[in-house]
């Protein structure tokens, strides 16, 4: 260890750390907080938004376009859920510079400027992601499921809002989340863990573990879901690949 990187580590405890990661939680969740406060005005346009793809497959295929609410709480629930969902879409510039103000407390001053790259960068994959699937994915995904033809005339798909919503919910956070992988590649790149020599060798392996991922964080167990998951992220490694080159 250098002289400069044991001036690091006195600079700053665990109990210091500890401190700084309290305070950059507590920033996050207000900027979440306020997010969700000015989105609960909009939230019956934004649940508009996320119905918008099952209910215009469902009128393209003559059906009747309804969600089922079953339970005298489940619209107010919806409502709330749905807010926050766009509160964390919006507020995700904000939340992403508290975090990686807290990772750049371990940095070099010359490293610390990079923040003001990587939070920005963060928000866009986070966004492009969630919207990748809001208008992309979904369509397809929602239209397989509803004329998924199981050999029985008289079963008919009756979608309830709130799973509805909850499977809107799941996916675009885990694509926004997801969509971070060129971040974390140019990051462990960077600090030394790996070279892109080594992650081009890994492709194969790296492919096994993208479908793994992609079938625990998808929220059904169906193969859909996850190849409209995996694809995107290994064209994402890829371009980390390419970012570290």
């Amino acid at each position: 260890m250098t002289n400069k990187q044991e001036q690091n580590f006195i600079e700053m405890s665990l109990g210091d750390h500890l401190e700084e990661l309290r305070a950059r939680v507590i920033l996050a969740l207000l900027g979440v907080g306020i997010g969700l406060t000015i989105c609960m005005f909009f939230s019956g346009f934004f649940l508009s938004l996320l119905a918008k793809p099952y209910l215009h497959i469902q009128q393209q295929a003559g059906s009747s376009a309804t969600l089922q609410a079953i339970t005298l709480s489940e619209k107010f629930l919806v409502y709330m859920k749905t807010a926050l969902l766009f509160s964390l879409v919006i507020s995700s510039p904000w939340v992403f510079y508290q975090l990686w103000k807290f990772v750049s407390a371990g940095l070099y001053q010359d490293e610390k400027k990079f923040v003001y790259i990587i939070s920005p960068l963060c928000t866009v994959l986070f966004i492009t992601g969630s919207m990748f699937f809001l208008l992309v994915i979904a369509p397809i995904m929602i239209k397989f499921f509803t004329d998924f033809d199981v050999g029985i005339e008289s079963v008919r798909t009756q979608v309830t809002l709130s799973s509805y919503v909850n499977f809107m919910f799941t996916m675009m956070l885990v694509f926004g989340l997801c969509f971070q992988m060129p971040i974390a590649i140019v990051a462990a790149n960077r600090i030394g863990i790996v070279s892109a020599e080594n992650l081009k060798k890994a492709r194969k392996y790296v492919l096994l573990a993208i479908f793994i991922v992609a079938a625990v964080a998808t929220p059904s167990a169906d193969m859909i879901s996850q190849i409209a998951l995996a694809v995107p992220m290994y064209i994402l490694y890829e371009l980390g690949i390419l970012f570290c080159r």
